[in-house]
């Protein structure tokens, strides 16, 4: 039988042990896709549930955004856990928890045991989703990291693609607790292939680790939570609770920036943000998925408003950014590989900015054509600057770091996400000029669609800016004394 130590040495490079690189892979890519359908795959049963239960729809929201705020709030924090106490060991605690957590969604007899199942989910995604890509650096070669990425961004597209017309399809069939349960033989088969074929753990991981940063996990979650319910609750309104997180989430990051420059084993070293590498790279992330968020918010108004599509065919139209992202993801690892992250990083954001531009200008009578091929663009090189920019971060960093640093680029990434489909839905209301987009005029809407683009290419070409002075600061040289 093939031990959990024998397939970690099999990962250097070892031709003979292939297959259980591979399979190691596949557990990986398992553990990203239900961890990206758990996001999607609630959406479409929110006004079944709210009828299951007899609850109003504000209260069903909370289904999806117990799932989205764990993952938030804890994905830096278990990435640093996973550094310290072992990354194969958390991941396969991640999902147990995700399987168990999935068979309570499915059997909960109420709503707020289904939510607090739901936040027991979110953990477990949290922790799949940052241990995946901190997996990367052990089980394949240097040379070959970004396919393994775009592999895992493939996965990721898809299950954030399948979510909807798979719960559609299970509701139909099942109900909706076949939503959850479905989860549960590709859990037990993911943990299956993790527990074989992932690397164990070294023993000498915890050598220069003083304990968990309790106070500072506690003040990042806060942080983290408050800001994610300030940029979402309310439906679209910025009231004074609204105003409240903000602040809140102000003082807990001043706060937890002062226990982490004098705690002995801080969650994140402050000393990283000197990496202007890394820095840069977290910058993107966050303004590319702001953009990316428009592309979800902004799009079904404008194609069912300004284009009058109905709600089937809107469906389709809208599922063509996943495709393409799906699509894209494995080639455009190979293309990082092969030409050189930093470079491919760039070339993606321009595709982004090209995509966004296009989209400002396109008029309405443009139709779903005119609509489908930016935003291909768009999609394509975010698959593109999304696997680039994490190859050029994962490949370098130290392994007792990779579990913290996958946390915090994932966490800018869901950050820019909450902030998108706030900012960016707000600028599109204003720019529509409409007290409500849904019944607002279709040249109004094409309006608002075009203008909001437009700041969104101006966002892009802010991340072109960062990128290339992250490179530049980069390669400059240190001065002597100065690290």
């Amino acid at each position: 039988m093939l031990k959990p130590i024998d397939a970690g040495r099999a990962v250097a490079g070892n031709p003979e042990r292939a297959p259980a690189v591979r399979w190691a892979l596949a557990s990986l890519s398992l553990s990203m896709l239900l961890s990206s359908l758990g996001i999607s795959i609630a959406n479409v049963a929110l006004p079944t549930l709210a009828q299951a239960f007899d609850a109003s729809f504000q209260a069903v929201q909370w289904i999806v955004l117990a799932y989205l705020l764990a993952i938030t709030t804890l994905i830096v924090s278990v990435g640093r856990l996973g550094d310290i106490t072992g990354r194969r060991r958390l991941l396969l605690a991640g999902l147990f928890l995700f399987t168990v957590a999935s068979v309570l969604c499915g059997v909960a007899p109420t709503l707020w045991l289904l939510i607090a199942a739901r936040a027991a989910q979110g953990l477990a995604a949290a922790i799949m989703m940052v241990l995946t890509m901190a997996f990367v650096g052990e089980i394949v070669p240097k040379a070959r990291t970004g396919s393994a990425m775009g592999l895992l961004g493939t996965m990721s597209a898809i299950g954030t693609a399948l979510g909807p017309s798979l719960c559609g399809l299970l509701i139909a069939g099942a109900g909706w607790r076949a939503i959850f349960l479905v989860n549960v033989p590709l859990g037990l088969l993911a943990f299956c292939l993790a527990y074989r074929y992932l690397p164990a753990d070294c023993r000498g991981l915890k050598t220069d680790r003083a304990g968990f940063d309790v106070v500072g996990t506690l003040l990042l979650a806060l942080t983290l939570g408050a800001y994610a319910l300030a940029m979402t609750i309310g439906r679209g309104s910025f009231g004074p609770l609204n105003l409240a997180l903000l602040v809140a989430a102000v003082f807990a990051a001043g706060f937890f920036v002062l226990v982490e420059a004098r705690v002995a084993s801080p969650l994140i070293r402050l000393a990283a943000f000197g990496n202007a590498m890394l820095s840069a790279s977290l910058a993107m992330s966050a303004l590319v998925a702001t953009v990316m968020m428009a592309t979800l918010v902004i799009g079904p108004f404008y194609l069912s408003r300004a284009l009058g599509l109905d709600a089937a065919v809107v469906g389709i139209v809208m599922s063509v950014g996943p495709l393409v992202a799906a699509l894209t993801g494995v080639p455009a690892g190979r293309i990082a590989d092969r030409f050189g992250a930093g470079r491919m990083t760039i070339v993606g954001l321009i595709a982004i900015a090209a995509g966004c531009f296009i989209l400002s200008m396109m008029p309405a009578m443009s139709g779903i054509p005119g609509y489908i091929v930016p935003i291909a663009v768009i999609t394509s090189g975010y698959a593109l600057f999304q696997t680039a920019n994490n190859t050029a971060v994962m490949s370098d960093i130290s392994p007792d770091q990779r579990g913290v640093i996958s946390g915090l680029l994932n966490s800018s990434r869901n950050l820019g996400f909450v902030t998108g489909a706030s900012v960016m839905g707000a600028v599109f209301a204003f720019a529509s000029e409409a007290i409500d987009i849904a019944t607002a005029r279709p040249d109004a809407v094409a309006t608002g669609m075009r203008i909001t683009f437009a700041v969104a290419a101006i966002l892009i070409v802010g991340a072109l800016a960062v990128a290339v002075g992250g490179r530049a600061l980069a390669a400059r040289p240190s001065l002597p004394g100065v690290s």
